[in-house]
């Protein structure tokens, strides 16, 4: 199994970026997928999830407005859009798949980093 992140950098603020990760080695819609960040001194936090269906999508109150979440079930991937980047969203993006049909079935990867900043 693996969820492999891409997509991270150095960014200014008021920018834009889409982060990637490509699942290989299980049943990709049958999972629920998500993003999380983490950054120094803080909680890891959600961020954005989408079910295998693509028809339940929640958004942190920090993300609405400026992150989309999106998946491609033929390509495996699961994609997180993000505007208007600000320093604040700074840190490492996480992305999980949690299987529907056995909620102690999870997989995470490796993240990949975000820095935002002049």
């Amino acid at each position: 199994v693996q969820l492999v992140e891409s997509g991270g950098g150095l960014v200014q603020p008021g920018g834009s970026l889409r982060l990637s990760c490509a699942a290989s080695g299980f049943t990709f819609s049958s999972f629920a997928m998500s993003w999380y960040r983490h950054s120094p001194g803080k909680e890891r936090e959600l961020v954005a999830a989408i079910n295998s269906a693509d028809n339940i999508i929640h958004y942190a109150p920090s993300a609405k407005g400026r992150f989309t979440i999106s998946k491609d079930n033929a390509k495996n991937t699961v994609y997180l859009q993000i505007n208007s980047l600000k320093p604040e969203d700074t840190a490492v993006y996480y992305c999980k798949a949690l299987s529907e049909q056995n909620a102690l079935l999870s997989y995470w990867g490796q993240g990949t980093q975000v820095t935002v900043s002049s």
